[in-house]
């Protein structure tokens, strides 16, 4: 198994998997923020939510949805804001992702990474965290 890689950039793209595997965890994760509603506990992230209220028309009150899952579509999450959060920390957890696969093929493939991919590469990876970051501040 040949390597283009240095020994800092075997290291680099390993962390650069796991950091993009914990990040693409926390964006389909539904515990952002957690509270309670009508006495249930309730969690909500940009792309998924647990115990939510449905209204009931044919009993006309408002009831608990105990189970978790994505919002129905697009126009169906809360708010423009979370809307631009969803997209945003999406195209960051995307790119985190191209980058750490293209990093740990490059440990198997000979001459996959040369200086001038690993700088853009680079580049690209650090857009991707300014992205996962901003969105998950826009929270």
């Amino acid at each position: 198994m040949a390597s283009s890689l240095t020994c800092a950039g075997i290291v680099w793209a390993f962390l650069s998997f796991l950091c993009a595997a914990a990040s693409c965890v926390g964006f389909f994760m539904p515990y952002w923020l957690l509270g309670s509603q009508l006495e249930k506990s309730v969690s909500f992230g940009t792309f998924r939510r647990c115990s939510y209220p449905v209204r009931d028309e044919s009993r006309q009150m408002t009831v608990m949805v105990e189970q978790c899952g994505r919002y129905a579509s697009f126009q169906a999450i809360p708010s423009a804001e979370w809307r631009i959060c969803t997209v945003v920390t999406g195209l960051g957890c995307g790119l985190l992702l191209l980058v750490a696969l293209t990093a740990l093929m490059g440990c198997c493939v000979s001459e996959l990474i040369s200086r001038t991919v690993g700088r853009v590469a680079g580049g690209i990876q650090f857009l991707g965290g300014k992205c996962s970051c901003g969105g998950g501040m826009g929270m």
